[in-house]
This record gives structure tokens, C-alpha cells and sequence, in this order.
């Protein structure tokens, strides 16, 4: 049998370089700066960028392709392109089309697993009905597979990470733990239940954003990825200038990644996600640190959507959510007036 994640070093949003990292990086690289119709660009590390088009269309394009997280060709494709599809929705958006981005070591992939792979990937673009229309291909030493995604969302519709509000309260709408768990699969402690509820969980398309967009009291809204719960939480807190407060026990964590975490089973990821923001996160009355730290560091592989919501709104959104199936949906927080920093609490 072919073991996809055997030929690469890391896999999923795991791959990403660390934040600290990147924004070194991206240091002096100029700002989109006086183009008026960009309505979202690099300022605020955002999702997607937004190019106005007229009164009534924006388009929001991003990319987005790592290496592979699961052994199974097909499921790796359709996680990739939930993935890709995810930073579409997360700005308000609907995708209209997408374009495969594909690197296979050719001579040492069988075909049939590089067709399985494109194959999961156009069943998931099916499901968001917009077909997988084009691409480009090399020949890469590592197995690579994403999307680049076009989407449409009204100007007033756009949703960013940079505009939440004071007592605004936090959603996420899928749980923590698919670092955990597609790091114990590579080690082969994962079990048949446990992968069918993390590739469950990963194949959810954040379909909801583009509805959610449309309602005022949603304020701002982000996908949490490779950067972990933490990491994209202060981009929002950044972004908006406040300070968010997280309750640990309020947080959705895939029950068998729990076990795992006990076991110190995290991903190499998780300990650089951690590292390049944790004088940034403030604790209270919290024991077994690492624990803890790990889990709201672990890179999230298509990940939930993170909301801030007008708190008068939240029940009837959760409600929304929960209804929708997206049955992980719960209130993790606030923001508050403050420096931008995450108290975590119990």
C-alpha cells in the first residue's frame, strides 16, 4: 500500500513556515499601499486578497497547497482543496472556480495515486459547485497539491480579521486536535475511529461563512489554520487593536486528540507556532502547560472558522451554525479594550 505521507518531511498546514518566521520574511516587502479597489491586501495577514470589480462584486483570490497529511491519494486531495476553498469563504465569499496547483515526484509516485489525488480534489470543488478549471504541474521531489481559488462576495459583505469589536465574542466552529491526530497516524497510533472523525472534520467546506457574511453583527471572521488557534486569533487581535480572553474549557478539542496530547504527541509545528507568539499569550490558574500551550499551537489542517459576533447575536448564530452541522460551533471568548494579547483561562 502507498503511504503518501512517507515522501514528504511534513504535511498539511503543518508545512507552513513558523510566524515569527515569515514575517521576517516579509519584512521589506512593500505594502499594497494607494490602490483603491483593493479592498484587502497584506496589512493584516489576511485570508484572501479583495479586488473591488464594481458597486455590487468583489473578487476574493487566494492559494493554497502542502504536502500530504494523509496516506489515502483521494482523501489527501479533498482535504487539500476543502482547505484552499476555506480562505474563499472565510472573507464572505463563494468560490466560482478554481485552478489545481501539482507537484509530484513523478518517477517515484505511481499514476494511480497522483490520479486519486486529483480526483478527491475535483469531487470537492464539485461539492462547492465550481469546477476545477485548470492548473499548473511540475515535477517536485515532495508530493504537493492545493488550490488557487477565485470567489465573488459583495463590497459590504466582505468579512476581514482586522475589524472585530469590543465585547465582541468569539465562535470557532470546528475543533482542535488535527495536528495532534494526523501526527499520531504517521506514527500509526491513530485508530480507524479517530481517522474517520479527523478526515470528517477536515472535508467540512466553511460553507457557512459566505451566509454569515451577510449578517452586520458578524464583525470579523478568520480560518484558523497553520498558525493554530493562537497564531490567527492575534492577527485578529492585531488587526482590530484589542485584547481577546479564551476560555479553555468552553474549547471544542476532537476527543481522541485529547488522549493523544496526554501521550505528548503533537506535531513539530505546534512547538515553533508556540514559540514565535507565546509572549503574547497571558495565563490564569492554569496547570500542565504544555498540554495546553500545544493544543492552541497545534496547526489546524482546514480548520473551523473563528468569528467575532455582537454578543446579542451570538445565541441565535450558534443556533444557525449547530443547525447547519457544523455540531462542534461554541463560544470560546471575548475581545476587550486592551493590548493585543490572548489571556487564556480555565
Amino acid at each position: 500500500m502507498i503511504r503518501l505521507t512517507q515522501y514528504s518531511h511534513g504535511g498539511g498546514c503543518g508545512c507552513k513556515i513558523a510566524p515569527a518566521q515569515l514575517q521576517e520574511i516579509l519584512r521589506q516587502v512593500p505594502l499594497n499601499q494607494g490602490l483603491e479597489q483593493l479592498l484587502v491586501g497584506t496589512q493584516t495577514s489576511d485570508d484572501a486578497a479583495v479586488y473591488q470589480l464594481n458597486d455590487r462584486q468583489a473578487l476574493v483570490l487566494t492559494t493554497d497547497f502542502f504536502m500530504p497529511i494523509v496516506d489515502e491519494p483521494i482523501d489527501f486531495g479533498r482535504i487539500a482543496a476543502t482547505n484552499a476553498l476555506s480562505d474563499v469563504y472565510a472573507m464572505g465569499g463563494t468560490p466560482i472556480l478554481a485552478l489545481a496547483v501539482l507537484g509530484m515526484p513523478i518517477n517515484t509516485l505511481p499514476m494511480e495515486a497522483i490520479q486519486g489525488i486529483m480526483l478527491g480534489g475535483a469531487k470537492v470543488c464539485q461539492e462547492a459547485g465550481i469546477p476545477l478549471a485548470g492548473g499548473h504541474s511540475i515535477d517536485s521531489p515532495e508530493p504537493i497539491f492545493g488550490l488557487v481559488a477565485a470567489g465573488l462576495v459583495h463590497p459590504t459583505h466582505v468579512r476581514r480579521n482586522a475589524t472585530a469589536k469590543p465585547h465582541d465574542l468569539l465562535i470557532l466552529t470546528k475543533p482542535l486536535g488535527i495536528g495532534v491526530m494526523t501526527t499520531a497516524l504517521k506514527k500509526g497510533k491513530l485508530t480507524p475511529d479517530g481517522y474517520s472523525s479527523v478526515l470528517k472534520v477536515m472535508t467540512q467546506l466553511n460553507k457557512v461563512g459566505a451566509t454569515l457574511a451577510t449578517n452586520p453583527d458578524v464583525h470579523a471572521m478568520t480560518d484558523v489554520t497553520g498558525f493554530g488557534l493562537l497564531g490567527h486569533l492575534l492577527e485578529i487581535c492585531r488587526g482590530s487593536s484589542l485584547k481577546a480572553k479564551i476560555s479553555l474549557s468552553q474549547i471544542p478539542i476532537l476527543p481522541e486528540a485529547k488522549a493523544l496530547a496526554d501521550m505528548g504527541i503533537f506535531p513539530g509545528a505546534a512547538q515553533r507556532n508556540w514559540d514565535s507568539y507565546q509572549s503574547q499569550i497571558k495565563s490564569t490558574g492554569l496547570s500542565n502547560l504544555a498540554k495546553w500551550e500545544m493544543l492552541l499551537a497545534d496547526p489546524q489542517t482546514s480548520g473551523g472558522l473563528l468569528l467575532a459576533v455582537a454578543p446579542e447575536s451570538t445565541p441565535a448564530i450558534l443556533e444557525q451554525l449547530l443547525a447547519l452541522g457544523y455540531s462542534f460551533s461554541s463560544v470560546i471568548g471575548e475581545f476587550t479594550l486592551g493590548e493585543a494579547e490572548i489571556e487564556v483561562i480555565t
